[in-house]
């Protein structure tokens, strides 16, 4: 559906694509804190399921990099479309599982199909939007994906308390509403938000493998991809909170049903620090129109800046009070109401709140730069190379946390060892905030060269601009 364009349409699209964006961390979210269910219905170790979940990071992450090259070539409604029903398909596929085996078969459906969500919706959200207010749609990109995460785990953990498998079914129905709705968005042209294209009737560019060099020669593609690693291998330690929260309340006496039900709510409360990631884009818009340094600066001391309080939320003592063999309800309302009368678990939320504050700083400003300083047909293929090593970081810091707390723990009993593993890991925010401070030195010249090819490209009549299949030879 080409037509449309109207104001109410994009503002549909956007929606669309940025709610529907946060789809894929749903799917990622709801599995950590039901490693034990899961690995209890299945007959299997809560490793055994960790190490699938971790898996799926990786195959999702290579397959985005084939969807996302084909969208920066082809129709990216349809592949959005295809690439949601596969990864419904697995989730429903997960949901029915009769025994190991077919669970990890179905994760990896889903993890395929997962792999066009993010990518190639990115690609589309940075048509929409122009760069002057970039960094403030990315924002909502990411908090969407971010919610998502949050949804994930409060889908785990309640709904899937008494039946792992009802999330998974949630999950099934939430894919097929989806590929619905994007029957109905906006098919926008590439470039199309571009200040230098503005008047251009189309734009003909297409992705071919020839770009690929021109690609790596952007020295700010390469900070900013090679961040992604040191970053999410922080980020991924952290997926592990609800486990830290959970033991806990199992160290203050609590049984099993409840300590899980205590650690997904804490965690969920905690997150919601990341709806600060506006204030993030927000301020990198401001300074980006300053100087073409400021995305990548203010990246920088986000994720320098959350340390401290990262390292205090993991080990500031914090009591638990809520009933002994509670329903779920009744432990929700007792955490909830434990913010305001245990100053403790007040002074844990203002502390993890703050360093939220600083690390959401990374991520829409991290969006915004790939659309910066890349062109139009690129930008879906290098926030997929992008995400790729971001899953290998994250799939290794959900790995290797276990590991350490599992090393640590003969010096530090539970739930210290978890708290020792989760502080050791937020060291690898130093390398990215550095990496981040020399992609702000290179950018500059990365987004003007952008800027002098549109113009180049904005500059040739529409009678001698390549046709798509020469211009997808010679872009």
């Amino acid at each position: 559906m080409r037509g449309g364009g109207g104001r109410v349409h994009r503002s549909y699209s956007v929606v669309v694509f940025v709610v529907l964006a946060s789809l894929d961390n749903v799917v990622i979210g709801v599995a950590p804190p039901l490693y034990g269910r899961i690995g209890d219905g299945l007959e299997v170790s809560r490793g055994a399921i960790a190490g699938v979940i971790s898996v799926t990071y990786l195959v999702s992450a290579v397959a985005s990099v084939a969807w996302a090259y084909s969208g920066d070539r082809t129709d990216r409604k349809r592949l959005l479309m295809s690439g949601t029903l596969v990864w419904a398909a697995g989730t429903a596929g997960s949901a029915l599982s009769g025994n190991f085996p077919m669970f990890v078969i179905a994760q990896l459906i889903a993890a395929a199909g997962l792999g066009a969500v993010s990518s190639v919706g990115f690609s589309v959200v940075t048509d929409l939007i122009t760069p002057r207010r970039r960094g403030l749609v990315m924002a909502f990109f990411g908090l969407a994906q971010g919610v998502g995460s949050l949804t994930g785990t409060l889908l785990g953990g309640l709904l899937g308390n008494a039946d792992w498998r009802r999330p998974f079914a949630v999950l099934t129905v939430a894919g097929l509403v989806a590929t619905v709705a994007y029957l109905f968005t906006y098919d926008i042209r590439r470039g199309e938000s571009e200040p230098e294209l503005a008047g251009t009737a189309d734009y003909d560019y297409r992705i071919s493998r020839a770009d690929l060099p021109r690609i790596w020669r952007n020295r700010s593609n390469v900070w900013l991809v090679a961040q992604g690693l040191t970053a999410q291998v922080a980020f991924g330690s952290l997926v592990w909170l609800p486990v830290l929260f959970t033991e806990r309340a199992r160290n203050q006496g609590y049984d099993d049903s409840t300590a899980v039900v205590v650690g997904t709510i804490f965690t969920t409360l905690f997150q919601l620090g990341g709806a600060l990631s506006i204030i993030g884009g927000v301020i990198g818009d401001r300074l980006q129109r300053r100087t073409p340094r400021g995305r990548a600066l203010v990246a920088a001391v986000g994720v320098l800046g959350a340390l401290p309080f990262y390292a205090i939320l993991f080990y500031v003592p914090m009591r638990i009070t809520v009933p002994h063999g509670g329903s779920s309800g009744e432990v929700v309302a007792a955490v909830l109401s434990s913010v305001v009368t245990e100053p403790t678990v007040a002074l844990s939320l203002v502390t993890a709140f703050t360093a939220l504050a600083f690390t959401s700083a990374n991520s829409p400003n991290w969006f915004a730069l790939i659309g910066d300083v890349n062109l139009p047909e690129h930008r879906g293929t290098v926030y997929s190379i992008g995400n790729l090593v971001n899953s290998l970081g994250r799939a290794g810091g959900n790995a290797l946390i276990g590991v350490a707390a599992r090393a640590l723990a003969g010096a530090f009993p539970p739930p210290l060892n978890y708290a020792a593993g989760l502080a050791l890991f937020q060291l690898f925010f130093v390398p990215t905030g550095v990496m981040y401070y020399l992609a702000s030195r290179t950018a500059p010249g990365d987004i003007a060269d952008v800027h002098a090819t549109l113009l180049a490209r904005a500059a040739t009549p529409k009678d001698q601009q390549p046709s798509e299949g020469t211009a997808a030879a010679s872009a």
